[in-house]
C-alpha cells in the first residue's frame, strides 16, 4: 500500500493543510486514513485535507513525501482525478 502525500501549502479555517491521495484506489487511500482516525468529513472528491500538525504522523505512518505537482499527476495517472464542478451563471 503507498500513499502519498504533499507538503502543509494549502491555507483554510486558520491553519495549513496537505493532501493525501492514493495512486491504486480509493479504497487504498480510505483503509489508510481510517486507520489514522482520519474522519469521513475530510475526504474531498479525491483525496483527504491533512491539517499541518498531523503531517510528521501521516508520513511517519507510511505515507510517501512529494510536490504537490506531483499528487496532481498521481491522481490523473491512476485515473482518480475528481475535479470541483463548475457552477453555471444563472441566465435572467
Amino acid at each position: 500500500m503507498t500513499v502519498y502525500i504533499d507538503p502543509p501549502a494549502w491555507p483554510g479555517h486558520g491553519r495549513m493543510w496537505s493532501h493525501l491521495v492514493s495512486d491504486v484506489s480509493f479504497d487504498e487511500l480510505h483503509a489508510f486514513a481510517d486507520g489514522l482516525g482520519v474522519p469521513e468529513r475530510a475526504f474531498e472528491r479525491d483525496h483527504y485535507d491533512i491539517p499541518s500538525h498531523r503531517y510528521a504522523e501521516v508520513v511517519a505512518a507510511g505515507a510517501v513525501e512529494v510536490s504537490s505537482r506531483e499528487v496532481v499527476r498521481l491522481l490523473y495517472a491512476a485515473g482518480l482525478r475528481r475535479r470541483k464542478s463548475r457552477t453555471q451563471p444563472r441566465s435572467s
